[in-house]
């Protein structure tokens, strides 16, 4: 299944989950002022990473006749920055559907035929883990 999938791509979005990964083993493992940094360092990066989720459909849209949807590629990195401004339970949340979300707007795109099947394949697992990464340190921090 994920041996379709560009290698730089593959070992380049698995490696973008250590911070989260990383940030919800340091929320379960840490004492307090540490978690506390790691929850605000896993926060952030996964504000990032959103960010980041959705410039990929404003690359696409720059393409002639690539399609994209320009007006989604915005949405991920404002879901990220209120995640940011609110109290750690909410914004946790907010991130965990902010993920699932572009999940969703990506497995459309592939539908569409917008994003190569690959994509689809690679994003799959990665938002599986993005989003149980978040849940833990959600279940973590409640």
């Amino acid at each position: 299944m994920l041996t379709d999938i560009p290698r730089a791509a593959l070992w380049s979005g698995f490696a973008g989950l250590a911070p989260l990964a990383a940030g919800a083993a340091g929320l379960w493992l840490l004492p307090d002022l540490h978690a506390a940094f790691a929850l605000y360092a896993m926060m952030a990066y996964a504000a990032v990473m959103l960010a980041f989720l959705g410039a990929v459909h404003l690359g696409v849209a720059l393409v002639p006749g690539g399609g994209g949807r320009p007006g989604w590629s915005v949405a991920p990195a404002l879901i990220g920055w209120v995640a940011q401004m609110i109290l750690p339970v909410p914004g946790l949340i907010l991130l965990i559907v902010g993920f699932w979300a572009s999940f969703m707007v990506d497995a459309r795109a592939v539908r569409a035929g917008t994003l190569p099947v690959w994509y689809g394949r690679l994003r799959r697992p990665l938002a599986a883990l993005a989003v149980l990464f978040l849940g833990l340190a959600l279940f973590a921090v409640w």
